[in-house]
């Protein structure tokens, strides 16, 4: 299916609202509410104009009550409609969790498939713009690890069309997680809803020599950081996960078992991160083909730092190149692990 723009440059908050905007004139089940998404057009204007097209039916504010919303949600989809509702920022929606991991996730198997749940939850996430903590979290470790949600990130203006209309036609609820620092992001494509299905992972740069493994927000980084590493004599292979759960083990492992070294890069806490279920599943699944551990490139274990120190907190180029460095190293290895601050970086 293709929207309503032709090929264009656009947005990752164009393309997501191109996607809503198609989505509501495609069903007239699909509704889209949450805190200043009708008049204001949301903080990030991925609403943009929406309400005033479609009406203050179908695109409408709510109260400040994460709760509430995603509550609400639940109700409407028990009747038949398809909410898409957004979380102001990464860590409002903390006041919703227990509707989510209680209610949202759990009551398809409560029924025993009686009942579905198709409800989209976005939630901006993640760092890079300057905010401050209660605005910059990466969650995504706490959802992807309550069964009964899928769990999905787009990297790129075009992907986040395609994910967010497949997500909305799910009949699985949802948790579409935006890479903020990535809304302004752009490039030229036409947006449409085929290609790569809802949870497939995409090999966004083919390799030989390492698999370096990310999503959301990272990936551009990771890019950059494969760029620079040609430089150095490593052709790196790049792979965005997409779907954060279910996670697409066959692309994984088929590039793992080739390239024989992997890099799990994140912005998220590296401990107990959703790098260390990547690293942890290749382990499992690659380990005759391994030449070196599964590396970790993460954020720290504090919470958010200052704007002014954002920079130091967030995976970069030069970490992803020490981890590659790291990877080379094939005398003493214990000493040179302890010595390198052990599983990430």
């Amino acid at each position: 299916m293709t929207s309503t723009l032709d090929a264009a440059t656009v947005t990752m908050a164009g393309a997501l609202n191109t996607a809503l905007a198609d989505a509501l004139a495609a069903d007239q089940g699909v509704v889209v509410f949450g805190e200043d998404v009708g008049t204001l057009g949301g903080v990030f204007r991925v609403t943009d104009g929406l309400a005033a097209r479609f009406g203050q039916d179908r695109v409408f504010d709510t109260p400040l009550a994460e709760a509430g919303i995603v509550g609400t949600a639940i109700g409407m989809a028990m009747n038949g409609l398809r909410p898409v509702v957004e979380m102001q920022f990464d860590a409002f929606a903390y006041p919703a969790f227990e509707q989510v991991t209680s209610h949202l996730a759990k009551l398809r198997n409560r029924t025993r498939g009686a009942v579905s749940l198709p409800i989209v939850v976005r939630i901006p996430y993640g760092g890079g713009i300057g905010g401050v903590e209660h605005h910059c979290d990466s969650s995504e470790a706490y959802y992807a690890h309550t069964p009964g949600l899928r769990v999905v990130t787009p990297a790129s203006p075009a992907d986040a069309y395609r994910l967010l209309r497949q997500s909305i036609d799910c009949p699985d609820p949802v948790i579409f997680l935006e890479p903020k620092r990535r809304y302004w992001s752009k490039e030229t494509a036409q947006l449409e809803a085929g290609g790569p299905a809802l949870d497939q992972a995409a090999v966004v740069k083919r390799g030989t020599d390492v698999t370096l493994i990310s999503y959301g927000g990272t990936v551009a980084t990771t890019l950059e950081a494969a760029a620079a590493a040609a430089e150095e004599g490593w052709d790196a292979e790049v792979i965005d996960l997409r779907s954060l759960s279910p996670v697409d083990d066959r692309t994984l492992t088929e590039s793992v078992r080739r390239t024989g070294r992997a890099v799990v890069i994140h912005e998220a806490a590296g401990f107990c991160g959703y790098g260390a279920e990547i690293a942890a599943r290749l382990s499992e699944r690659c380990f005759h083909s391994l030449q070196a551990p599964v590396l970790r490139v993460t954020g720290f274990d504090i919470p958010y730092p200052a704007p002014a120190l954002e920079g130091h907190h967030l995976p970069s180029t030069d970490r992803i190149l020490d981890a590659l460095a790291r990877l080379q190293w094939d005398d003493e290895p214990d000493e040179r692990w302890l010595d390198s601050g052990g599983a990430h970086a």
